[in-house]
């Protein structure tokens, strides 16, 4: 029985370890609190719950030895460490994060100890590049270019829970969200690039009907002209990533953004309550309707949208600012993990479209539209959690069966690692639907 170490007991490692255990493998779960691997593995006989903190090397090192694959669901920054291990010991690796700079200089050295480490192999990143580069790659074989591309993703409340002022909800920790808030764009437009400054992320908007959920806005997501690497398409004359959101979300995490609300500057809080804060942000200390003058401060109405989302967040509340904060990134992140969780009994979602404009040989131009809309179980798993943990468990299964002829750092943008995991969720109710010789009006912008 192949032994799988499983890093992480977090939000989304259910599915991956259940996967794991019904298909048969040795599943060890490591966490800081045993508990929480307990509750994982469950009563199956083929799992282990172990605890173990990230900086006990030496554990670390035996467990890698004892096992034939390990997958990291740490947070990014201790990956390039679990990969020394696996490279030492010649063990296969697989992670749902981004390629950071020094674990891509490792792929010489994976190479050598003739092991995979195949990253980004959750939702976003993941999905999208295997739906990507499905297409893509289709397009190529058939002597297409594709002119331009869109791709559009989003993890959301489903739209009968999306009930609060923001129309949003977490299933995790808000402060990635808010990170990626304070992040610059940039993107190609018919073969100019693009730059939109942090400041302005929330401003430069286009609206979409999704099938099945109904409007959503999309914003740029950092740098879209990488991917024109990534997927290798050089010659793309548009090319923009963007995150997707209800209406409501954008306009009030501008008006935020103004007032200075998710700045990581540190500031002395110290007794301050919230109204008195957001009296300091917009220098009108010892006013008496902090709501009118924060509006004013906005130049817009009081009743304004941005305006009652603030108020409902509990920023104009004469409540002493929780100890501990130190700047007004965290007071809001604070807020927004308190009032903003996903219940229990609540369904999240998880939307995406590509967008792709190929040109033909002979002239002929089509739309592709590839979509994906997937829902979470009330109680049991949430639709990211699935959509992030099914492809890596996937992509562990066919590593320890010996499909995957690779070696080295890798993200799934290779025939041999999306084809199969693809086909394999469609089996498991992850659908990914494509759309044909639509025309160019169909594109999100042009």
């Amino acid at each position: 029985m192949k032994k799988v170490l499983i890093l992480g007991a977090g939000l989304v490692s259910r599915p991956i370890i259940t996967y794991l255990l019904d298909h048969n493998y040795q599943v060890t779960v490591t966490s800081l609190n045993k508990k929480d691997a307990e509750s994982m593995v469950k009563d199956y006989p083929n799992g282990k719950a172990l605890e173990w903190e990230s900086d006990d090397e030496e554990t670390l090192e035996r467990m890698v030895k004892e096992h034939d694959l390990v997958v990291s669901l740490l947070p990014y920054k201790f990956h390039v460490q679990v990969a020394g291990f696996c490279i030492q010991n010649g063990k296969d690796m697989v992670t749902a994060s981004y390629i950071i700079p020094e674990m891509q200089a490792l792929h010489e050295k994976a190479k050598e100890a003739g092991i995979i480490i195949l990253n980004e192999l959750g939702f976003d990143p993941g999905l999208d590049h295997m739906s990507a580069k499905r297409v893509i790659d289709e397009a190529h074989a058939k002597g297409g270019e594709i002119e331009a591309f869109y791709s559009l993703g989003g993890a959301l409340p489903a739209p009968e829970y999306a009930d609060n002022p923001l129309r949003y909800k977490f299933t995790w920790s808000p402060k990635g969200v808010l990170m990626a808030g304070n992040s610059d764009g940039r993107c190609l437009r018919n073969g100019e690039e693009v730059f939109v400054p942090a400041k302005d992320i929330f401003k430069n908007l286009f609206h979409i009907d999704f099938p099945g959920v109904g409007e959503l806005v999309a914003y740029p997501n950092r740098d879209s002209t990488e991917y024109i690497y990534i997927y290798s398409i050089p010659e793309v004359k548009t090319i923009c990533r963007a995150t997707l959101r209800y209406p409501g979300w954008c306009k009030t995490m501008d008006a935020m953004k103004e007032l200075n609300l998710i700045s990581y500057e540190k500031l002395d809080l110290t007794d301050m309550t919230y109204a008195d804060l957001m009296a300091e942000l917009i220098h009108a200390k010892n006013s008496t309707n902090i709501r009118t003058k924060v509006a004013e401060y906005l130049n817009i109405n009081k009743d304004a949208h941005p305006i009652e989302a603030m108020e409902w967040l509990g920023l104009f509340d004469q409540t002493i600012i929780k100890k501990g904060l130190g700047s007004t990134f965290d007071v809001t992140a604070e807020l927004m993990i308190n009032k903003m969780q996903l219940g229990r009994d609540e369904k999240d979602m998880v939307v995406l479209q590509h967008d792709f404009l190929v040109k033909y040989k002979d002239g002929k131009k089509e739309v592709i539209r590839s979509r994906m809309l997937d829902f979470g179980t009330p109680a049991t798993d949430t639709s990211i959690a699935r959509t992030v943990a099914l492809p890596a468990a996937i992509g562990v299964q066919q590593i320890l069966e010996n499909k995957i002829p690779l070696t080295g750092v890798h993200r799934p943008v290779h025939p041999e690692i999306y084809n199969p995991i693809l086909d394999e969720l469609e089996k498991i109710g992850i659908h990914i639907d494509e759309e044909k010789g639509l025309p160019e009006s169909e594109l999100p912008f042009q």
